[in-house]
């Protein structure tokens, strides 16, 4: 069986990422029933995590025994990745001994150098680039509650980051209309907005960008590694908060998502985290059961 990674969104179609949803709604119900569903016994995941993690290590973790399978944690500081070992060689010995790898780091780069000399599947936990993990939990949201979101309207508000870009990737695969609201020197990738450009809009006016949206999507100011950037950005993203006067330009029954952490106050409003419309704890459950989804269909081979 040809060995597939999962570094973007686009290295599944539209239909296995669509099969992927709806089977992640199904492991989700037979969790919430006690029914055992352990397709990955005697499997094993390393879990490389060259930034710090709440939401993926918890999901990767227990997802990997739910299934039936263990996880191993592996940080620089405990292994040779941290004294200057090559990725390459690391991946090599790694992929030979575990039958997948998940990995949550800075580059891009490094990602894609241990996919390459990896003989096991390797998942994108998180890079500076891309957050794809990130998007298969919010689309089983949206999917559980509104069913298939071809055809809808997105806004994304706040900076052209990780999540931006996957919002970007996910607009491509899922067929739905992107609005991104930013300022002028945050903007997302223009190689990758313009790969998406029949479906993608750029904004600098998070109201507009709102306008008849059926969901709103945001994201903290300042991500990991640009803690010195904070006051800075919080001048620049003042007037992009997600609040009750941004929201009322959305529909009526537009959704609110957020991938946490959340700093209220800032990038989004406590009423509007806090609200009605607000789906995020759901959509931050749904990261173990959309990642169980992912890693069956990888190391498993089928769903």
């Amino acid at each position: 069986m040809q060995t597939r990674h999962f570094l973007s969104l686009l290295d599944l179609s539209g239909d296995e990422l669509r099969a992927l949803m709806y089977h992640a709604i199904d492991v989700k119900k037979r969790l919430k029933a006690g029914v055992r569903h352990t397709p990955l016994t005697g499997k094993v995941l390393a879990m490389i995590f060259e930034k710090s993690s709440t939401r993926t290590r918890v999901s990767f973790e227990t997802g990997m025994s739910q299934l039936g399978g263990h996880a191993i944690f592996l940080s620089p500081r405990d292994t040779q990745l941290g004294r200057g070992e090559p990725l390459e060689d690391s991946a090599k010995v790694i992929s030979s001994m575990v039958d997948g790898i998940m990995i949550r780091t800075f580059g891009h780069d490094r990602l894609q150098a241990i996919a390459a000399a990896s003989s096991a599947s390797v998942i994108n936990g998180l890079t500076d680039k891309l957050h794809p993990c990130q998007l298969l939990a919010d689309m089983q949201t949206w999917f559980e509650l509104r069913g298939d979101i071809k055809g809808a309207t997105v806004t994304w508000v706040g900076d052209g980051n990780n999540m931006c870009h996957s919002y970007i990737n996910a607009a491509r695969r899922f067929e739905f209309k992107l609005k991104i609201a930013c300022p002028q020197n945050y903007q997302p990738d223009a190689q990758i907005v313009a790969s998406a450009s029949d479906r993608v809009e750029v904004y600098f006016d998070s109201a507009e960008a709102c306008t008849h949206s059926d969901l709103i999507v945001t994201d903290v100011w300042a991500s990991m590694g640009q803690e010195e950037e904070q006051r800075e950005r919080i001048n620049a993203f003042s007037s992009f908060q997600v609040n009750r006067d941004v929201m009322s330009e959305a529909n009526k029954d537009a959704l609110f998502m957020h991938c946490l952490p959340a700093h209220r106050g800032e990038e989004v409003s406590a009423d509007v985290i806090d609200g009605t419309q607000s789906v995020v704890w759901q959509e931050a459950e749904n990261r173990l059961h959309a990642q169980k989804a992912l890693l069956e269909f990888l190391i498993a081979g089928s769903i």
